[in-house]
């Protein structure tokens, strides 16, 4: 399913939709290898594990969470749930998935929660 692009005012916010779009056109989630999509916010991270052909969330974590608030907007904050997401994951029967940065870069909390799923045993 392709969508609209939207027009935005600020143009980082249009570059970063730009990206989301050219990653998520290869990335796509199956239910053998399904998608661990991140959304960072200047103040929180989530993940979610998505099985694209369905639709369906298969296992979530995010520093909204009561019990990982603590270190929200840090790279520890990001490690917690990038473990929790992995093991959720895990619990459900997932073991590999498809990483999806998000249109953000590789670096710091986004690599921190996928290092840390990586740890826990997701594989991707």
């Amino acid at each position: 399913m392709v969508k609209t692009a939207r027009k935005h005012t600020n143009p980082k916010h249009a570059l970063r939709t730009r990206r989301q779009r050219r990653v998520r056109k290869k990335v796509a989630g199956t239910p053998d290898r399904p998608r661990l999509a991140v959304f960072r916010s200047n103040k929180h991270i989530s993940a979610q594990v998505i099985d694209d052909s369905t639709g369906r969330t298969i296992a979530a974590a995010s520093t909204y969470e009561k019990d990982l608030r603590d270190g929200s907007g840090s790279v520890d904050g990001a490690k917690n749930v990038g473990a929790l997401v992995a093991k959720r994951a895990k619990a459900a029967g997932v073991t590999t998935a498809v990483f999806d940065r998000g249109g953000n870069r590789y670096h710091g909390r986004v690599a921190a929660l996928a290092d840390a799923a990586r740890e826990t045993g997701l594989e991707f």
